[in-house]
């Protein structure tokens, strides 16, 4: 990354406090720790002394790492007791920290995944002496994340009896838990901490026993699959933001127990989204990134570029051509820079800027424990510049906070909002929650109601009061039209402070009413969820102003753009777009001062700020336009001086 100087700032993070003086002086980086994944197959390869040296040679010249998770069980398939403890000797010879790894999987069929069946003998057993072969030789085990289950066997439906699938399956995983993995590690050796590491699709874990409440808390730490891959060609259409925000919800779910982030190669179709997953997993406080795994990182072919035409001339922080340019080849056989090239260089460019920044912070968003609705819907408004904390608690000391379909699960939840409400304070519900609960008892509060019918929307109009509004459509760009929930509403006694049109009739896209001391906001969310990314730029900005109303930054920006804050006035700008972006950045108050966090530069203001045509209050407030390159972040400072 052409701009990136290394921070002299050095963010001291508990896990570095953690360390043992052996394991710090292995630390290769300032403000993380890197891990590689060794699946079994590895394992098994790397005993053979000629091989490690070949591929330790091919990795350590391009990435630089502290650690592995050295793989004792996966698919039926164990390494030898004579092959584990060959590798965990050459890697510690060569001053990296070594911990195991087990991936309770059974295969499966065509690319779907199988599971152990928990009510068969067999497999009981099978998953016990993988656990307890990962003990006998590590103090550390990571669990890959495939200790889920899908087994419907007949002795399955038996078991399950009345219970629906997922109680059944929470309850036998606990049991699995404590009877197969957590009692034997623990008889076998008494030192081990055993992690269970969680992979990304957190709004379904219950259905398949994945248990973020009782399970997470039983081991001795928990771990974060932070893999979002290619939003549009794999099959769970994971968007970018979940990288960073996945990270922040396990934090919360198990604070100072969350040990790090977890990133793969697959489903990439250019450099620069995986470099983006390792970026986003770290900008959110992660203290170690695993990359897995191996093989991949040992891979002896060169690693292609990928589909980046769009972009490839553009001084993007993802720097290709330097990568290529930076490579010591081995010999002249070398076939090039392969992935962990890649890893190499976008880990040492993220971490030239991580200790400029504070802890996270974003609008806080209930999600309870085993809950589901509007899936994924907190990571889709990241990526339209909304900056999110999930969390499994009800944040009562947020000023404004963000309440989606999947709080429904909470059977206090009406109660909870009454109180914030009352306390002086604002909710943001969405049109999602208003269907669940409107006639279980959000009526008390407001009488708003989902008709059932749905309307394709194509024309925005904003509006605090009574009157006429301001277009929010795009000079110059035919949005096309987006379906929308059709919300009734009583007039002057809600306000539609953000409305779409159709055919002569206006429907609520945000709701305004007031309750006791406090606001409660409807957010109409498109049937489809992914229409956010097709709102006009207008709505989007409008809609921030509300649901980011005490935010100490917003950004009006094209979608594919993300915005991360932190508690020392710092924040990112990332756009995953193949185009430059321009932004808008908006900070509260007159004359503030914003300034490149690397370079120390500032940034002018805009010269004349746009008048507020919302009608709300004209808040005083100070506006900078800045571009950001594709797939390019930038890290800001509110205030300060130059270094």
């Amino acid at each position: 990354m052409k701009r990136i100087v290394r921070s002299l700032l050095v963010l001291v993070l508990p896990w570095l406090v953690a360390l043992t003086p052996s394991e710090a002086a292995a630390g290769k980086y300032q403000n993380f720790r890197v891990a590689i994944y060794v699946v079994v197959n590895a394992t098994q390869k790397l005993s053979d002394p000629a091989e490690f040296a070949r591929e330790y040679d091919r990795v350590s010249r391009q990435l630089k790492f502290d650690k592995v998770y050295v793989e004792v069980y996966r698919n039926h398939q164990f390494a030898s007791d004579g092959q584990i403890e060959a590798v965990k000797k050459f890697f510690r010879d060569k001053g990296i920290i070594v911990a195991g790894g087990i991936t309770l999987a059974a295969g499966g069929q065509g690319g779907q995944f199988g599971t152990f069946d928990y009510e068969n003998a067999a497999d009981r057993a099978e998953c016990e002496r993988a656990v307890r072969l990962a003990a006998k030789h590590f103090d550390e085990v990571i669990m890959d994340d495939f200790f889920f289950y899908t087994s419907k066997s007949d002795a399955d439906i038996a078991a399950k009896g009345a219970r629906s699938w997922t109680q059944y399956r929470l309850d036998t995983m606990r049991e699995v838990s404590r009877s197969l993995v957590l009692g034997p590690a623990k008889s076998v050796n008494p030192k081990v901490r055993v992690i269970i590491k969680y992979p990304n699709w957190y709004e379904h874990f219950q259905g398949l026993g994945y248990d973020l409440d009782q399970e997470a808390q039983m081991y001795d730490g928990i771990y974060t699959g932070t893999e979002t891959r290619d939003p549009v060609i794999t099959d769970q259409l994971l968007q970018q933001y979940e990288s960073y925000e996945i990270i922040r919800y396990f934090d919360n779910i198990r604070p100072g127990g969350n040990g790090g982030g977890w990133v793969d190669t697959y489903s990439t179709r250019y450099a620069d989204r995986y470099a983006e997953q390792l970026w986003d997993t770290l900008f959110a406080n992660a203290s170690e990134i695993t990359l897995f795994n191996w093989a991949a990182m040992a891979d002896p072919r060169a690693v292609e570029p990928g589909d980046r035409e769009a972009w490839k001339s553009k001084a993007t922080d993802f720097d290709w051509d330097q990568m290529v340019k930076s490579y010591r080849p081995s010999g002249k056989d070398d076939p090039g820079p392969g992935w962990a090239s890649v890893a190499g260089r976008s880990l040492e460019d993220v971490d030239g800027v991580l200790g400029f920044l504070g802890h996270p912070i974003g609008i806080p968003s209930y999600k309870p424990y085993q809950s589901s609705g509007e899936d994924f819907l907190q990571n889709y408004l990241g990526n339209i510049g909304i900056p999110i904390e999930m969390t499994p608690n009800f944040p009562t000391g947020a000023n404004t906070i963000l309440i989606t379909e999947a709080a429904k699960s909470d059977p206090k939840i009406v109660d909870k909002i009454k109180a914030q409400l009352a306390a002086g304070k604002s909710v943001v519900i969405t049109s999602g929650f208003l269907r669940a609960m409107q006639d279980k008892g959000l009526q008390d509060i407001v009488e708003w109601q989902d008709t059932g019918r749905v309307v394709a929307v194509h024309d925005f109009i904003n509006g605090f009061g009574a009157g006429s509004g301001n277009s929010l459509n795009d000079p110059g760009h035919d949005n096309p039209a987006i379906l929308f929930p059709e919300i009734h509403f009583y007039t002057n006694d809600s306000w539609p402070i953000i409305r779409g049109v159709a055919s002569a009739k206006g429907f609520p896209m945000m709701l305004m009413n007031r309750y006791s001391k406090g606001v409660i906001y409807l957010l109409t969310i498109p049937e489809n969820i992914g229409d956010l990314y097709n709102l006009p730029r207008g709505v989007t900005t409008q809609i921030k102003e509300y649901v980011a109303q005490d935010f100490p930054v917003r950004i009006d920006s094209p979608p594919q753009v993300s915005l991360f804050a932190y508690d020392n006035d710092t924040f990112v700008v990332e756009s995953f777009r193949a185009d430059d972006a321009k932004i808008t950045i908006s900070i509260p108050g007159e004359r503030k001062s914003l300034r490149d966090a690397v370079s120390g530069s500032a940034i002018e203001a805009n010269a004349a700020p746009p008048v507020a045509d919302n009608r709300r209050s004209g808040q005083p407030h100070t506006d900078v336009t800045v571009t950001i390159p594709p797939h390019s972040f930038r890290v800001f400072r509110i205030g300060g001086t130059a270094h």
